[in-house]
């Protein structure tokens, strides 16, 4: 027995590890640990980390999550051929087997749909042709015919019943693509910038370092199993914006001057990662500078050791209160670095700000329309798509013009949407017009192109609205009455789930039962924010109005956004900054004023 646990703290262990088998053994599988499996053996293999961190929960008293003994009784990674026998007997899993399911990428979303959801993985959100036309392909033969663009750069696709879902798996590993740990407590999606390595503006290209930590989480188990889901972004302070400060983990490019030292010695001026920990836009938090510098080569090894020590610390019994963020508010920042050091072997570098120079300024519409690359003679073509929903007809066709007019490569981008890179300017216009031939465009509205809104209730049992057909109606509804002359974002998500991140929105909206009599009944509709935002701008939004109905929104959202442009104290004064100008009583009261919203 290990003696890094008390003698009252082995006996809990001995009879946790004890249980665990027994639950392990009523289903035919091997003991966990070593030495024949005796209860009394501490953890051991590559979950050991884990059922360590399960047994200090039980040895302190708590009560685990169910999902943490679902973990312990059976890895899911290690149930696969039990999937397979469950799938070809058309059956759905119970809800232990939909938690593990999870770590193939597979969601069963009844009863909102009565099929599985398969959310991939593509660090960087970065694909190549052939392997978009393959999805399609799967999407068609295998799904509901559609797939949809995430906010974390990455597709979805939906309605694949459970006879298809291990060969719809399988057929993304045959494309070069996985789904492994997209979804359950593992490390979600790696991000990085949009237009990385064809950027004129950005300071570094973060494909190499993103597609570093995708293979090195795919590559060790020992990385799963966490106590919550865990998002790391890679920003290369490029014109689009990543949206890394709503991550666990942001890595942000900055470029460090002439002049800077840590601990009597001087730090190498060049373009450096700033590190930034603790985002949760659901949580009502965004990730906090730490003073911290990382060398860009040293990415993947920090943030290796950040996720170690939340493994072995975040709370396995409480899944509210199990994310990043709150070790860092019980911790503070300073124990918590020194933990990730003691992990390191090694001093983490910090600077003074002061030697950090500003940032490049992101450019809220440069996913769309057509930008020059920093190529000479080559453009990036943003592909406006509605609310992130492409059909399989689409993607075929945004296939072979990334094929015939482009590099190749389709990227994904946290704004719902996708980029077509390395066209020449001689095949902009064959692109625009075959890109009108399939219903899409690289031409939309400031209104339309800061639309994002998740799945909702159409395809999702938590949302309390449908999010996805309200935000097109929202446009539909604002577009013939103002035009905007800067961009504005509005978000709209159906649960507090906050997969649509509604409270960085200049506008946000999560979904709501809203009481329509004294019975009880409801109908959908939303609570609305105001003044939320990202980057340099970063700030949560504030409670603006509650339970308006689904159909009230549009005349809401249209009320707030004409008071923005008559009230505004410059015809360039954005959003964001009128909206934290005034105290939200002002601003109801503006509101109220024009009729819409009363």
């Amino acid at each position: 027995m290990s003696d890094d646990f008390t003698p009252d703290q082995k006996r809990y262990l001995e009879g946790f590890m004890s249980g665990m088998q027994s639950a392990r053994t009523a289903r035919g599988l091997a003991p966990l640990g070593s030495g024949a499996g005796s209860a009394a053996s501490a953890p051991a293999g590559p979950d050991k980390e884990h059922l360590a961190a399960q047994a200090r929960t039980v040895a302190a008293g708590g009560k685990l999550s169910d999902p943490e003994k679902w973990k312990a009784a059976e890895h899911p990674f290690d149930a696969y051929a039990r999937f397979k026998t469950q799938a070809e007997s058309g059956a759905y899993p119970k809800p232990d087997d939909n938690f593990r399911w999870r770590y193939h990428g597979l969601f069963y979303v009844a009863p909102a749909q009565n099929s599985y959801m398969c959310r991939l993985r593509i660090p960087n959100g970065i694909l190549t042709h052939w392997q978009f036309a393959g999805v399609a392909d799967l999407a068609e033969r295998l799904g509901g015919g559609y797939a949809h663009v995430t906010t974390r750069a990455n597709l979805q696709v939906r309605e694949i019943t459970a006879e298809n879902a291990p060969g719809f798996i399988e057929g993304l590993s045959d494309l070069g693509l996985t789904a492994k740990g997209s979804g359950a407590d593992n490390i979600r999606n790696v991000t990085g910038s949009a237009t990385a390595g064809i950027d004129p503006l950005e300071l570094l290209d973060t494909r190499p370092h993103a597609r570093a930590w995708h293979h090195h989480i795919l590559n060790d188990r020992s990385l799963y199993g966490l106590p919550r889901k865990f998002n790391v972004a890679f920003d290369g302070a490029g014109s689009i914006a990543t949206l890394e400060d709503t991550n666990d983990i942001g890595f942000q490019a900055v470029e460090v001057i002439e002049g800077a030292s840590f601990e009597a010695q001087p730090v190498a001026p060049g373009i450096w990662y700033r590190l930034a920990l603790g985002g949760i836009t659901g949580h009502k938090d965004l990730a906090r500078d730490t003073g911290v510098i990382v060398a860009p080569s040293d990415a993947v090894a920090v943030a290796d050791a950040v996720i170690r020590i939340f493994t072995a610390n975040a709370n396995r019994a409480d899944r509210n209160k199990a994310r990043l963020k709150y070790i860092l508010d019980d911790w503070g920042f300073d124990r918590f670095l020194t933990a990730v050091e003691e992990k390191l072997g090694r001093r983490l570098v910090r600077i003074d700000a002061a030697f950090v120079a500003p940032r490049p300024a992101y450019d809220r519409l440069a996913h769309v329309g057509v930008h020059r690359q920093a190529q000479p003679g080559l453009n990036w073509i943003g592909v406006a798509l509605p609310v992130g929903k492409l059909t399989v007809a689409q993607m075929r066709v945004i296939a072979a013009i990334a094929r015939d007019c482009g590099d190749g490569d389709i990227r994904l981008t946290v704004w719902q949407n996708l980029l077509i890179s390395g066209v020449p300017d001689a095949r902009i216009d064959d692109v625009l017009a075959n890109l009108q031939a399939a219903g899409l465009s690289a031409e939309t509205s400031a209104l339309r192109a800061g639309l994002i809104a998740c799945t909702g209730a159409t395809g999702c049992k938590f949302a309390a609205a449908h999010t996805k057909e309200d935000a097109l109606a929202i446009a539909a509804h604002c577009e013939p009455r103002m035009t905007l002359e800067q961009p504005v974002n509005i978000h709209l998500t159906g649960c507090h789930n906050s997969c649509a991140q509604h409270y960085i929105g200049d506008i946000g909206l999560i979904g709501a039962k809203v009481p329509v009599n004294e019975e009880g009944d409801t109908v959908p509709g939303y609570d609305v924010y105001v003044g939320g935002g990202y980057g340099v701008d970063g700030g949560i939004a504030r409670a603006f109005r509650e339970k308006i109905k689904a159909e009230e929104a549009p005349a809401v959202v249209e009320a707030i956004l004409q008071v923005w442009q008559g009230h505004r104290a410059a015809p360039e004064e954005s959003f964001v900054a009128f909206a934290r100008r005034h105290d939200i009583e002002a601003l109801r009261a503006l509101v109220a004023q024009t009729g819409e919203a009363a």
